[in-house]
């Protein structure tokens, strides 16, 4: 069967990841408040958000839904997108020379089935100058990131090295997407022009 794909996000991160896989998709945003609950665990929010952006959005019989939500976390404590720049600057010296967690909670469903998974990456910044973080908020990267970078563009700069998936940073997990698309019967097929197909029948 057909599998047309919507991306239930406004992330351009995240629609730029399934282009790189030639991932032929719509849009269709969502509109689920991002609320953490207090003493909620990062991973189990994220989850929570994913599945329910998922099940926010209409779906035809032939669609198949991909929702996500990202958590940056030090030491356990969400970290939200800057409200404005002098936050993203404090935020960033918070995160100088040390280790934090990226969350992403992902959700594909079709009709009334949903599967979600969290994948978590570990990051580490090096040592920052308080000029340097005041000169990347100023280019605007930071605005509408969590944790106030985007490690695809001049965020780069400010990483010492990741445990983890890249593009969970980015906001889409590759390796957790493959395992969900998976359950859901498809595999990612690198012949087809569209490259999602019927996973084979391991049984023949």
């Amino acid at each position: 069967m057909s599998l047309r794909l919507v991306l239930a996000s406004a992330s351009p991160r995240r629609a730029e990841i399934l282009t790189r896989l030639a991932l032929a998709h719509t849009v269709r945003v969502p509109e689920t408040p991002e609320t953490v609950f207090p003493g909620e665990l990062p991973a189990v929010a994220a989850r929570r958000l994913a599945v329910a952006k998922a099940k926010s959005v209409r779906a035809e019989p032939a669609e198949l839904l991909i929702a996500a939500d990202t958590i940056v976390a030090l030491d356990g404590e969400p970290l939200g997108k800057p409200a404005h720049p002098a936050e993203a600057t404090e935020t960033l010296m918070r995160l100088s020379g040390r280790e934090h967690h990226v969350f992403t909670g992902l959700a594909l469903r079709t009709g009334s089935r949903t599967e979600s998974g969290v994948a978590r990456t570990a990051v580490r910044f090096r040592q920052l100058a308080r000029v340097e973080c005041e000169e990347y908020v100023a280019s605007g990267e930071p605005a509408d990131k969590a944790g106030a970078y985007g490690i695809q563009g001049r965020g780069a700069a400010l990483v010492e090295g990741i445990d983890g998936d890249f593009f969970n940073v980015m906001g889409l997990p590759v390796q957790l997407l493959l395992q969900l698309l998976g359950r859901h019967g498809y595999r990612y097929d690198f012949k087809a022009t569209v490259p999602v197909s019927p996973a084979p029948d391991e049984r023949r």
